[in-house]
């Protein structure tokens, strides 16, 4: 079946297997690596991608169900190959680590950001509740996104 959507702000139009996940096409067929397999049962938060602006598990969305749609991946949320300053935050405070949660970490913390951008570290915590770190990073990475919240409301 033929979809048509907006990828990292570029409009794509594929020819794909109606059953396959958002996940299985960005990886396979488009080559996009950002978005990681994790458990495959959307309880990890490793495949965790914007739709439309609200992070998804990638591994449970049939991608005919993002036709007609905009999917942010990381590599969409750098601009002109600069990394986002949430991005660098994260490399500030150390809170990437072996990086195979992060992906899912800055689109959450990103979209979290985008619709509440006062919160505090408990709001960020509880943001982040379905997004694992195997390294348990999870300190680093509050600190990272919360830096990342003041600064952007200093900013503003």
């Amino acid at each position: 079946m033929r979809i048509c959507l907006t990828l990292n702000g570029r409009a794509r139009e594929l020819e794909i297997a109606p059953h396959l996940t958002l996940l299985q096409v960005l990886r396979d067929t488009l080559g996009l690596l950002d978005a990681k397999e994790g458990c495959s049962e959307g309880v990890c938060g490793t495949c965790t991608v914007l739709l439309d602006g609200r992070p998804v598990s990638s591994c449970l969305v049939l991608a005919p169900m993002a036709h007609g749609r905009a999917i942010l991946t990381l590599r969409g949320l750098a601009a002109d190959s600069e990394p986002h300053p949430l991005q660098e935050a994260f490399v500030r405070h150390g809170a990437v680590q072996c990086g195979f949660c992060i992906p899912g970490m800055l689109l959450t913390a990103f979209a979290f950001l985008e619709r509440d951008p006062g919160a505090d570290r408990g709001a960020i915590r509880r943001a982040l509740a379905g997004n694992l770190c195997r390294c348990t990073g999870y300190a680093k990475i509050l600190d990272a996104v919360e830096a990342y919240a003041r600064e952007a409301s200093s900013r503003d």
